[in-house]
């Protein structure tokens, strides 16, 4: 049941991504931006973990997921340090993610040799 939970609320993420695509003219790279600032919005409200308790990886691994990271980082960040924390919480809590996004683009660069437009 678990997987079912997850596939349905990662594929529905999917689905509005394609219907911004298809009924408006947002660029794919504005609509990714809106993914996260919406996860980051509803992770700071406290809304996304009970999306999380519900679907599990559904909901961590989209677009979202990394704005509610960003977001429970910044928050636990500022309990502990203050206003320093806003800097530096998101970097910590999703650095994971971002060095493998890095890294995985570099080899990739490697692999199938860009050319400029």
């Amino acid at each position: 049941m678990d997987y079912i939970k997850a596939f349905a609320v990662g594929g529905g993420i999917c689905i509005l991504g394609q219907l911004l695509i298809d009924l408006t003219k947002l660029t794919s790279a504005r609509i990714l931006v809106l993914f996260v600032v919406c996860g980051c919005l509803l992770g700071g409200l406290g809304w996304y973990d009970k999306l999380v308790d519900f679907a599990g990886a559904g909901a961590t691994v989209p677009l979202p997921g990394f704005g509610n990271a960003l977001a429970k980082g910044v928050k636990s960040e500022v309990d502990m340090k203050g206003f320093s924390g806003a800097f530096t919480g998101g970097l910590k809590s999703a650095s994971a993610g971002i060095t493998a996004a890095i890294v995985f683009a570099f080899l990739t660069a490697l692999i199938f040799n860009p050319k400029e437009k």
